[in-house]
């Protein structure tokens, strides 16, 4: 026998560990000491040190048959090698599951459903993923494994978490390296059985880890899989389904998801939505699967309270850290400023307001394994006549038809909801940082609603990303800046007139609205001198995309980052994007010649000449003499 000390869930370890050491010499039980027989380790694949459990729970290895078998399958997927380039956040392309199908990649700890919330490119089947060589050495950089299961629906889950958490993967995706696969007959069952504290025991037991757990494929695949009647079967995917749905619920006040409906301050309008509710059905959902879920495994009463006492709490990140790397759980997000936002999408054509008073019922819930839609239930559906008809552009600027702030008051007066003090000031000082930071995802930058503003900030123009064009910056000089500088002029000479007759305040304004000018011209020639070259694509993404005119954001931050994008562009770093072939034609031609990849991206795959192979010298034998 071999003896252990379990600690993990002592905060004062030294001590503890001294008192189970003193008990175990006087022969003193403690619950903290356990005694194991190394060879019962060997009933669990890869003979873990599984010390915690009971050799019941470790024998279930031995009596029943491991996951991955008779069609059921767990698949690791696409490591792109270059995100950036290949992966973007929904909202940024144009509606195309074709070319851009929804991108699983783990994230953060999100029971039974979570949105997908990125997209890779995965046009032509992948083409430019599968010719990523490095253009040196050959090698190919990217890995796009299992390339026979995408697009197929099945579960997915996040690599680190507090519990395992298995999630419905819709039809049309894409699995990841980070985000893997499960794929099976009937995938309801397994997402209810795999939430269960039964499953994350085992799976903490083949990982040899009993506290800050990675879920790896492969110790999914050697799972323990109990006998299912029909009845449990369809208990557990009654449950597994509606736990879906309640996760999902919780979603749709998530403006960035494709469950987006309303924000939470008129999501009740709606009915169904009681978070409080919610949160216990969920709780009780998981009690019965849980339950289920050891019976079936065959669980002691002892066992049961030792697996709920482990994962039945929910830890503090500081304890199990979700996965670093690509978490994105949602942070609590202030009501005021969800509805304002929510507001400057309706005054845009982006969102619904027709949901928020009644004119329009939601569309009825989807299947939890149907493809992704092209639009959240929130947005403006096509065709449909948008709160307020515009050139693509919205500006700051009080008295103006297409002044934002006013539009977003007039919003909320319609839907009848109470209009905050001061909406200009939020527009001004806080909704693009609000903004920002709820259009990153997995280090994504990627708003949709640009400010371009003069040097001081007294003028601003609201671009919207998805109408974005080569005429774009055209028709903010033709349609905005110029009628101003009309406007502004006149003022200036009506005031330059009064001549020696001019008040102090007279003076005061002058003055003002001089510097104005002088802005105004300045945003104005900076237009002109970028707009000939121009010629955004969507496909590039944000960031890129905004990169040329990062002289025109005041938002520090993204200014920064944009700017470095750009010396990136000039660099050369990023000559797969659209808009570094209408930047740099010659120097991206030339790299087309031997970057198959690059050349498919930008449609030159004629330009493109295979490398010749290289012949390995024949080695002779040494024949006396050294001569061969």
């Amino acid at each position: 026998m071999t003896t252990f000390v379990r600690l993990l869930a002592d905060k004062d370890k030294a001590s503890n560990l001294l008192a189970s050491c003193a008990a175990l010499r006087a022969g003193v039980g403690d619950i903290r000491v356990l005694e194991v027989a190394p060879n019962s380790f060997r009933a669990i694949p890869g003979a873990p040190f599984a010390y915690w459990v009971s050799e019941a729970v470790r024998s279930i290895f031995e009596e029943l048959p491991a996951f991955e078998a008779s069609g059921r399958a767990v698949r690791q997927g696409m490591a792109t090698a270059d995100d950036f380039r290949f992966v973007r956040g929904w909202w940024e392309i144009n509606a195309d599951n074709e070319r851009w199908p929804g991108f699983s990649k783990g994230g953060a700890y999100s029971a039974f459903y979570a949105d997908l919330y990125l997209v890779g490119n995965w046009e032509d089947d992948g083409k430019q993923i599968r010719n990523f060589f490095d253009p040196k050495t050959g090698k190919l950089n990217s890995r796009p494994q299992s390339t026979e299961f995408y697009r197929r629906p099945g579960l997915t889950w996040p690599l680190r978490a507090r519990k395992f958490c298995p999630q419905a993967l819709p039809a049309d995706a894409v699995i990841s390296v980070r985000g893997s696969g499960i794929f099976s007959e009937n995938p309801l069952l397994y997402l209810g059985l795999f939430s269960s504290r039964a499953v994350d025991l085992l799976l903490r037991m083949l990982s040899g880890r009993e506290g800050h757990p990675q879920y790896d494929m492969g110790d999914i695949s050697a799972l323990p899989l109990p006998r299912v009647s029909p009845e449990v079967s369809s208990t557990l995917e009654r449950l597994s389904f509606r736990g879906w749905s309640l996760k999902r619920t919780l979603d749709t006040i998530n403006e960035t998801s494709h469950a987006f409906l309303l924000p939470a301050v008129l999501r009740t309008r709606l009915g169904d939505y009681v978070p409080a509710a919610i949160d216990a059905e969920l709780t009780h959902i998981q009690t019965e699967i849980d339950d289920i879920a050891f019976d079936l495994y065959h669980f002691s009463e002892a066992d049961r309270q030792a697996a709920l006492g482990q994962s039945g709490a929910e830890p503090t990140s500081e304890n199990e850290p979700e996965d670093e790397e690509e978490g994105d759980s949602e942070s609590e997000v202030p009501p005021v400023d969800a509805l304002l936002s929510w507001a400057v999408g309706v005054a845009f054509g982006r969102f619904d307001w027709r949901l928020a008073n009644g004119e329009r019922e939601a569309p009825p819930e989807p299947d939890p394994f149907d493809p992704l839609p092209a639009k959240s239930p929130g947005m403006l559906p096509d065709c449909a006549e948008p709160f307020h008809a515009h050139s693509d552009f919205l500006v700051d600027d009080q008295g103006h038809t297409h002044d934002l702030a006013r539009l977003i008051e007039e919003v909320l007066v319609r839907v009848d909801v109470t209009v905050p003090d001061d909406v200009r000031r939020w527009l001004q000082r806080d909704f693009f940082g609000f903004h920002l930071q709820r259009y990153s995802k997995s280090r994504r930058k990627a708003p949709i609603y640009w400010p371009l503003s003069t040097t001081s900030g007294s003028y601003t123009l609201w671009v919207y990303y998805p109408s974005l064009t080569s005429q774009t910056l055209y028709t903010a000089i033709n349609d905005f800046i110029e009628p101003k500088l009309k406007q502004v002029g006149a003022d200036v000479t009506t005031l330059r007139n009064k001549g020696s007759a001019r008040s102090r305040d007279d003076e005061k304004q002058l003055e003002a609205l001089q510097a104005f000018e002088l802005e105004l011209i300045e945003l104005r020639d900076t237009l002109l001198k970028l707009a000939p070259t121009y010629k955004p694509n969507h496909d590039d993404g944000v960031q890129i995309s905004a990169a040329p005119l990062w002289p025109l954001f005041r938002h520090k931050p993204w200014q920064k980052v944009l700017k470095e994008t750009w010396a990136k562009l000039e660099k050369g770093d990023y000559d797969w994007a659209h808009l570094a072939m209408n930047y740099w034609p010659e120097r991206v031609r030339e790299k087309c010649k031997t970057d198959k990849s690059l050349a498919i991206a930008h449609d030159l795959e004629d330009l493109y000449v295979e490398p010749e192979t290289k012949q390995k010298k024949a080695r002779g034998r040494k024949m006396a003499g050294g001569e061969e």
